[in-house]
């Protein structure tokens, strides 16, 4: 017989007291106390049974218990029970509470202590076991609970939020303070943003000022509130030309997201979630929202697949539709003379070429082959004292010109001309460099030559085909080739590395990458496992968590997710160096293979271990107990992860775009580097200069994001809302600081990121389909129609990979170079160079019965929503709602001004980079191409170094007019002294105009 149980914690604090024999209440707490004292002096080593002691019942009782966690379960009988039977039984009761708690802990039973004599009096009445089987034991608490309270559809809606177990509470607690915290920084920060952008012009609009006039965005007002309308309402012609067409497929890919997520959450909240809320498996919390709350044997369920089927459907459409836009606009993009009037256009870089290659002649031969022929070839060549001249050269001059800067200061405070001796001496020093730089240059014959070589044809087409033909049979022979060459991109010093070499890089790069991988994991389960409440709610100073449920949601919604983004912002800069040592020839090639490394390791790093894994953790432990319970395991565990990725989502969806927008440290840097740093006015005009914008860890960040709402957008559709507020806040903001605050002069692939941006979003497609296929499968006991229901899915399955087949045979091999046909129709009508391309191949029609003006309108109507609008649909919007003729001929105006300002524009390019630099000079945009010097201007920095340079210092005043004349003849010939657009204010402060910069200064 079993005489009494007894559940308390490690201090001795009952939470069950239940004796089958009748005692005083003052002798039940003399046995509880005593208990206590001798299990909490016990190792764990040692057996669970013990003997009674004389208040207990002597010899002739025994003490059978169990320690879970903070708890002991005690089972005290006499010398008839088995003592290996009652620990048996102790176990099928907690697995009982487990279930039917969801991981049960002390908190429950605090607050539910009448369900738990529910179920003790399910295995014991009167002393007598009566049930042991875990799963009848829980069916009758179920039950119970089910016919306490009505079954109505209106206390389904009710009940929602009101949790049934602490932890369903918890869920609610974690997501509400999540969501009210998150959104309470990210309005101040916006508040914040609003006030200080029009006083702080150099962090918030420095492309006002500070680039060329004619890539400069319109003004925006001082509300606080203008910058939202002089974002939206840039036409997309006007982003393409003044960020490029990588900035503008960036932010078509995230409103594409938007888009796509905006009409989830209505289908959703309309089909889906009113069938999750209505559910009968009593989830609570936010689980009531989930699919694990519908009944597996329910045909409801359809309602799931079929939403999902004919979402996904739409999806890989509108992907589709997205991939022919872009295919249009690459190739309108790579003709257009923004583009083909760059010198590096028709130019390839060859590198691993064999040394009886080297030879101009040779490679004359070899390339004449190709349409139009060769119209220059330069073998690279190098010399390392040549390059530590150029650099000692650039350093003296920028001392030189912070020192004259400092002399104007202080002569003006002291209306007296301060000593400069010292200056002159600088200039004597860089004088005889410049003087050794020339005479390298006249001897550049002489230098060693190097494996890689420059080819410059006369077609951009014959460029395109040089670069995808086989050059030579042997192994590796000028296997590297790269087109579209900027002397500022290439990793020079990568160019000379082994083909063999580069190849062990490479495994030796991948090795690195995979530890790295398990190294990350270990940090990221480590820190985790640190912040989790549970653990930390058994220490001491943090058992005040479990007395504060705020305080409880605050710690477990915000600080793993803060600890997440730390580590994961850190990682960036390691692959990055990895793929740089691996022998990566040019730092866009770095970028671009970084976006795949790095989805990866969010993938694997935050979705799948640190988010996901809490539930692949419990299906796994619980499934070894008890294996027949995987199935109901995968129903009920897999949608309750949708709480983490929400709190993940809400912390980048609000504090992440407000971080964006306010860009708290870049405004504090600033003002630092122009204090402390910007000692010239060179240095000034060079910090003003605007920011660049990180692609390599924006892409994958969004993608992420993509990948996890969509993988829970049918089982818990509640993410589906966060998800598109991300999504459309970040896009917003990113439409902002394209057009008025970031620089895109250093990431300019021709929108080469999308297909990668493409890639990802299909692998969030796939991860979907695998979910809804596992939920499917976990309830194939319901009969034929979930049969059915997994046919269906794996439909969906089939059909998304002979998509991406399509998509990887049809459109790549046409985004990486330059169509034949498409260079033929150029050639045909040169106005194809400059016009918006029509994206939907109806040449004839578009040709023959519209104007120009409303064939630009009509073909900007098709790109902007032919991928997720049926074609008839916008044909009939064009003729219900024609545009206006202001409308049309501001579109035919602005890409005639386009058309003709590219040479000005380009010309504008190269000046500034010629103003700004010494030694690193950007490729010319020529009237002729026959101008273009490889040698001079696309080969190695020390071969493109000038022989002379400039300094531009605030020396105007007549008191300085004998300082230039003497250091301009220190310099013979070599050094001028430029004074226009900088000047000394009446505060003795520096002040260089950007504009000046721009164009006075070294013309």
């Amino acid at each position: 017989m079993i005489k009494s149980v007894l559940i308390f914690n490690q201090l001795g604090k009952p939470r069950l007291i239940k004796f089958y024999e009748q005692l005083s209440i003052s002798t039940q707490q003399e046995i509880l106390r005593e208990i206590h004292l001798l299990l909490s002096k016990r190792s764990d080593n040692l057996c669970n049974f013990l003997e009674g002691t004389r208040t207990i019942g002597n010899t002739d009782t025994r003490i059978i218990y169990r320690h879970y966690a903070t708890l002991y379960f005690v089972f005290v009988t006499d010398m008839s029970e088995s003592e290996l039977g009652t620990l048996d039984l102790i176990q099928a009761f907690v697995e009982s509470l487990d279930r039917v708690f969801e991981n049960v802990c002390e908190l429950d039973l605090i607050f539910h202590f009448d369900e738990i004599h529910y179920i003790l009096n399910e295995v014991i009445s009167a002393g007598m076991v009566i049930e042991v089987a875990v799963q009848e034991i829980t069916k009758a608490s179920v039950e119970a609970k089910r016919l306490a309270q009505p079954d109505t559809d209106a206390s389904r809606f009710a009940s929602f939020g009101r949790g049934q177990s602490e932890d369903a509470s918890n869920s609610i607690a974690t997501f509400l303070s999540s969501l009210v915290i998150n959104a309470t920084v990210a309005l101040t920060i916006f508040v914040i943003f609003c006030i200080l952008r029009p006083r702080f012009k150099r962090v918030y609009a420095p492309r006002t000022y500070a680039v060329e006039k004619e890539r400069r965005p319109k003004p925006v007002g001082k509300g606080l509130f203008s910058w939202i309308p002089a974002a939206l309402q840039a036409p997309d012609i006007r982003v393409i030309e003044q960020s490029g067409l990588d900035t503008y497929m960036f932010l078509r890919s995230i409103r594409t997201m938007f888009i796509m997520f905006s009409v989830i959450s209505i289908v959703s909240a309309s089909s889906i979630l009113p069938v999750n809320i209505l559910g009968t498996m009593k989830q609570t919390g936010l689980n009531s929202l989930s699919m694990g709350n519908v009944d597996p044997k329910s045909n409801w369920l359809w309602v799931h697949v079929g939403v999902f089927a004919m979402v996904v459907c739409w999806c890989i459409w509108t992907i589709i539709g997205e991939l022919r836009i872009y295919t249009h606009l690459r190739m309108w993009w790579l003709t257009h003379p923004q583009t083909t009037q760059k010198a590096g256009a028709s130019t390839i870089l060859l590198s691993n070429i064999p040394r009886n290659l080297t030879n101009t002649q040779r490679l004359y031969e070899l390339f004449s082959v190709f349409p139009g022929g060769v119209r220059q070839v330069f073998v690279n060549r190098g010399s390392k004292e040549l390059e530590k001249v150029v650099k000692k050269r650039d350093k003296l001059a920028c001392k030189l010109e912070a020192r004259l800067t400092k002399l104007a200061v202080e002569s003006l405070k002291a209306q007296n001309l301060q000593a400069y001796r010292e200056e002159l001496k600088l200039v004597e020093e860089i004088a005889r460099c410049n003087r050794d730089i020339r005479k390298a240059r006249q001897n550049i014959d002489k230098m060693p030559k190097r494996s890689s070589a420059l080819v410059m044809f006369n077609e951009q087409i014959a460029a395109h085909m040089a670069a995808q033909c086989v050059l030579d049979f042997k192994p590796f022979s000028m296997s590297q080739v790269s087109m579209s060459v900027d002397p500022q991109d290439v990793l020079w010093y990568n160019l000379e590395i082994s083909p063999w070499s580069r190849r062990i890089r490479g495994y030796l790069s991948f090795i690195a990458t995979l530890a790295l991988t398990l190294l990350w994991t270990g940090m990221a389960a480590v820190l985790s496992s640190l912040v989790q409440i549970k653990s930390l709610a058994a220490l001491e100073p943090f058992k005040w968590l479990q007395r504060s449920p705020i305080a409880l949601g605050i710690f477990s919604g915000i600080v793993p997710s803060l600890i997440l983004a730390v580590l994961m912002a850190i990682l960036p800069t390691v692959l990055r160096l990895l793929l740089v040592l691996e022998g990566t020839q040019r730092k866009s090639l770095v970028g671009l293979r970084l976006l795949h490394r790095y989805f990866f390791f969010q993938v694997w790093n935050v979705y799948l271990v640190t988010i996901f894994s809490s539930s692949i953790f419990q299906i796994a432990i619980k499934s070894v107990q008890q294996p027949g319970r995987i199935i109901e395991l995968i129903q009920t565990q897999v949608p309750q992860s949708a709480t983490n990725i929400l709190t993940y989502v809400l912390l980048l969806a609000f504090v992440g775009a407000a971080k964006e927008i306010l860009q708290g440290v870049p405004l504090a840097m600033r003002y630092i580097r122009l204090l402390v740093r910007a000692k010239s006015p060179r240095e000034q005009v060079r910090a003003e200069q605007p920011m660049d914008f990180k692609w390599s860890d924006a892409i994958p960040t969004h993608s992420l994001v993509f990948l996890m709402g969509f993988s829970y957008a049918f089982l818990a559709p509640i993410v589906n809302w966060f998800v598109a507020v991300y999504f459309g806040l970040f896009y917003l903001i990113y439409r902002y600081q394209f057009l008025y605050v970031y620089n895109h002069a250093n990431w300019s692939m021709g929108g080469l990121s999308f297909p990668k941006s493409v890639t990802q979003m299909m692998v969030g497609l796939y991860i979907s389909e695998l979910y809804m296929l596992l939920m499917m499968v976990a309830k194939l006991n319901a009969g034929a129609s979930a049969i059915m229901r997994v046919v269906v899915c794996s439909l969906v399955v089939l059909v998304t990979g002979g998509a991406h087949l399509y998509i990887r045979d049809v459109f790549m091999p046409a985004i990486s170079f330059l169509p034949v046909k498409r260079a033929v129709d150029v050639a045909r009508n040169p106005m194809l160079k400059s016009e918006f391309p029509n994206v939907l191949d109806e040449d004839g029609e578009v040709e023959h019965r519209f104007t120009a003006s409303e064939r630009a309108a009509r073909n900007r109507a098709f790109a902007m929503y032919s991928s997720m609008v049926p074609k008839f649909a916008i044909k009939l919007g064009l003729r219900l709602f024609p545009p206006s003729a202001a409308t049309a001929a501001s579109s035919s105006d602005e890409e005639a001004t386009a058309a003709s300002s590219s040479d000005e524009e380009a010309s504008a390019d190269h000046k500034r980079s010629s103003r700004l630099g010494m030694a690193d000079q950007a490729p010319p945009l020529a009237d002729s191409l026959d101008a273009v010097d490889l040698a001079g201007e696309f080969s190695s920095p020390e071969l493109r170094a000038p022989a002379a340079c400039s300094l531009w210092v605030p020396l105007q005043d007549p008191m300085f007019g004998g300082v230039v004349r003497e250091l301009e003849s220190r310099g013979q010939g070599t050094v001028s002294v430029v004074t226009d657009g900088t000047l000394v204010t009446a505060k003795f402060k520096v002040k260089a105009d950007p504009d000046a910069s721009f164009e006075k200064v070294f013309m």
